[in-house]
């Protein structure tokens, strides 16, 4: 079993420009030497529950007029690249109810993987509370992957 750390993105991560006082944001890490776009690969090569709660969370939000494409990239992509060097990948988007970013960071033979969520209105705080539960499951399942692939 992977050791699976909860702890922050190193504080140097240029993910941190996006956070402000009241955002979300949690971490995690394993060790591992991918770099961050091979940890991504692995980490969105979603298994088929977390696929289905993605397609169900899409079928539920999309009358709200939420963004709800599952493109892999573009500007229609549910998690669109912002940022990416040899040590840092952010992928994210801004929507009506919340803007959120997904950092993974490759820093002292271990990937961080984090969260940042800023609500926008009431929704983003209904929203990001329904889905919690949901989030934690599907990234430590993430991280246990990435660290079984460098295995």
């Amino acid at each position: 079993m992977a050791d699976i750390l909860k702890t922050p993105i190193p504080k140097d991560a240029h993910w941190w420009q996006h956070v402000l006082p009241g955002d979300f944001t949690d971490g995690y890490a394993v060790r591992s030497p991918l770099s961050p776009q091979e940890a991504a690969a692995i980490a969105f090569s979603m298994p088929g529950w977390a696929a289905g709660l993605l397609r169900l969370r899409n079928l539920l939000m999309k009358p709200f007029g939420l963004k709800t494409e599952s493109s892999d990239s573009g500007k229609n992509a549910i998690f669109p690249q912002t940022y990416s060097d040899k040590d840092e990948l952010i992928l994210g988007t801004d929507d009506r109810h919340l803007n959120f970013r997904i950092c993974l960071r490759r820093q002292d033979g271990r990937i961080h993987m984090g969260t940042w969520v800023h609500r926008n209105n009431l929704m983003g705080h209904i929203y990001l509370a329904a889905v919690m539960p949901f989030h934690v499951l599907i990234v430590r399942d993430a991280m246990r992957r990435i660290a079984r692939a460098a295995a």
